[in-house]
């Protein structure tokens, strides 16, 4: 049976949790490791167990027994990363936000085209199998036609990463947790927004902590996102339909959700597994084998519509 072998490029703490993704795959497994110092890299490939670890990304980019590198830089360093492993001729799954700008996210999947490369942002919400069951419901008209969704998420814990207030290294709350309800949405509608504005808290100098969004959708669906850094209250999306409402607690993660009719209630559930990343990575690996250059569930569009929008945001804020 072959198997999808990843190399990783970047120590991220995102790292050890992905990681365990691909292990938890039928199809995965995970060979080398890169950091920008050696030392760093063979720690990193000794507590993970990782066979192979290299003091520069390029090294691991030029290993001729990766099929696909996993990116998971800091957010500014996401294009460049990238840019050297589909110039190498790899597969690329990125991690979000994609990129910082419309124009390096077009230039990126131009790149891979051009080299029959398979490039995907890493978006692990979508891949849900609670997800897709959401998606199924709304198509099947089973809350009637919505009307609004409403989505929170809360992050009060962003202590650890250095550079979040740093707005040139990608910081701040949108950059940072926008991807995630923006482009759920856009999967369980099949649909990018045809409008939107956006407030922020950002100060001169700083960073946004806190952002709320107001996007309309096709069939007249209106859509409210915030996002905040601030206040540690519970994160959901609820979903409205004219019979009926679908929440979903912690929708980026989550194995439930609730659907409330009418005359009654209904349980979504999953089975339990011990890491949210391993449908993302059975769906790439399925990709791969089936000689795909593009993901049909977290396509090209979605991506680039998204990084256009957050760009958008900022350049009115900034």
């Amino acid at each position: 049976m072959k198997q999808i072998r990843y190399g990783i490029l970047s120590t991220a703490q995102i790292v050890p949790r992905f990681v365990e993704g691909v292990r938890e795959s039928a199809r995965g497994e995970v060979q080398a490791i890169a950091a920008r110092e050696l030392a760093r890299a063979k720690e990193v490939a000794a507590e993970l167990a990782i066979p192979k670890a290299y003091g520069s990304y390029e090294a691991l980019c030029q290993d001729e027994d990766i099929d696909i590198i996993y990116i998971a830089t800091y957010n500014k360093g996401h294009y460049e990363a990238a840019k050297m492993a589909l110039t190498h001729k790899k597969h690329v799954l990125l991690e979000k936000p994609f990129t910082l700008t419309f124009a390096e996210a077009e230039e990126l999947f131009a790149l891979a085209k051009k080299n029959k490369c398979f490039l995907m942002e890493a978006q692990k919400a979508v891949f849900l199998p609670i997800a897709s069951q959401v998606k199924k419901v709304i198509e099947q008209g089973g809350i009637g036609t919505v009307r609004q969704i409403r989505s929170v998420t809360a992050y009060p814990n962003i202590d650890h990463l250095k550079w979040f207030h740093s707005l040139d290294a990608g910081g701040g709350i949108l950059h940072g947790s926008g991807s995630y309800p923006l482009e759920f949405i856009q999967f369980i509608l099949g649909s990018s927004p045809i409008s939107y504005c956006g407030h922020s808290s950002m100060e001169k100098g700083k960073t946004d902590d806190q952002v709320e969004l107001s996007l309309k959708f096709p069939d007249q669906v209106l859509a409210s996102i915030f996002l905040t850094v601030q206040l540690d209250i519970p994160s959901d999306m609820v979903i409205y339909g004219e019979n009926g409402r679908i929440e979903i607690p912690y929708f980026w993660k989550t194995d439930h959700a609730t659907i409330y009719y009418n005359d009654g209630r209904e349980e979504l559930l999953t089975s339990t597994v011990s890491s949210e990343f391993v449908f993302e990575v059975d769906h790439v690996n399925d990709c791969l084998l089936g000689g795909l250059l593009e993901s049909p569930m977290m396509t090209e569009k979605i991506t680039t519509d998204t990084v256009r929008l957050v760009e958008e945001m900022y350049n009115q804020w900034v």
